[in-house]
């Protein structure tokens, strides 16, 4: 039997995949950072502290043949650490170095890691695909394709074979991220200035990356190579603002606004920010993200392993709008 070990056991991407692998017979080992986590029934927890450079995985290790490490330093919008490249290299590089390490001592036959389309950039006027260059433009992203490169570098020395994945936005029911700050926007039924935006960008459900997750597990064809997945379907913001306010039945009222006034806004937003302590739903990077293209071409993936995402995003953004979320809690 297959015995994977999964990092980052209580985030939000694993909150999703556990079920999927106990669903699939699998036996699961999760490495949880303290006694408290709230795992599925049938799941193996190990207790392994803070993950860095110096984290210690033996006990963990123990039996495993493949692990799928998702544990990671993730953006942080209002980040208060001193450094906080130093802090993304401690956790998302030699976090994953010496995993990496310890795996390969231990006889781990494949490793799965979690990076981020951030690894090559945070927006592109062209689609993306594997051979795209990487040019990380972000502290996290920085992070991420070092982590790759030692990946790389380090297994192929060794008999552990290894598969990279990189998703851009990942959404779904209990993320508390771009996309939530997006539907609360909408579901405050205000008149949205993103009429004119004519951008293009590529999202992931969380059951499309967990099924691609589970899909390389064994696949012969999924060893050593390095992954694009989205949904397959790319969106403009005005366009995905619509599908947004179609699924919660809430009118959809978009503004034609000049970028630059965006723009503007964004860092008026960010000051606000700054002097009130609070984050809003507008600032600098959001405003990016909602200006910026980011499209990948996710068919190497489903070529090389005949993978299909399962769900289309209208389902996955049913899915997700079926969770709760407070619209007075605006971030």
């Amino acid at each position: 039997m297959n015995t994977i070990l999964i990092t980052g056991a209580t985030g939000f991407v694993a909150s999703h995949l556990l079920p999927r692998l106990l669903q699939d017979n699998l036996q699961v080992t999760a490495a949880v950072r303290n006694d408290s986590a709230r795992l599925p029934a049938g799941v193996t927890s190990v207790t392994v502290g803070n993950i860095d450079g110096n984290t210690d995985w033996h006990s963990a290790l123990k039996g495993i043949n493949t692990v799928v490490h998702l544990a990671a330093r993730a953006h942080i919008l209002q980040d208060k650490a001193t450094d906080p490249e130093a802090e993304f290299l401690r956790v998302n590089t030699e976090g994953t170095v010496n995993l990496v390490k310890q795996s390969i001592a231990a006889g781990v036959k494949r490793f799965v890691f979690m990076s981020s389309i951030g690894a090559m950039t945070s927006s592109s006027d062209r689609p993306l695909t594997e051979s795209s260059p990487c040019q990380p433009d972000t502290p996290y992203g920085r992070s991420k394709l070092q982590a790759e490169q030692a990946l790389v570098q380090l297994a192929s020395q060794s008999n552990m074979t290894w598969t990279v994945l990189r998703p851009p936005l990942v959404y779904g029911a209990g993320n508390p991220g771009n996309m939530e700050r997006l539907i609360k926007l909408v579901q405050k039924g205000l008149p949205l200035p993103f009429g004119a935006v004519k951008n293009r960008r590529s999202l992931v459900y969380v059951g499309n990356l967990v099924d691609a997750i589970a899909s390389t597990l064994n696949h012969p064809q999924a060893a050593n190579q390095t992954f694009l997945v989205s949904d397959g379907e790319d969106f403009s913001t005005p366009e995905l603002i619509q599908k947004i306010a179609a699924n919660l039945n809430h009118p959809c009222h978009l503004l034609s606004v000049p970028s630059s006034w965006l723009q503007l806004g964004g860092k008026l937003g960010d000051t606000v920010q700054n002097l009130s302590k609070k984050q809003l739903p507008l600032n600098t990077s959001t405003i990016d993200r909602l200006l910026g293209n980011l499209a990948i071409d996710s068919s190497q993936i489903q070529t090389t392993l005949n993978w299909q995402p399962p769900f289309t995003v209208d389902a996955g953004l049913a899915q997700t709008l079926r969770s709760p979320i407070d619209a007075a809690n605006v971030l």
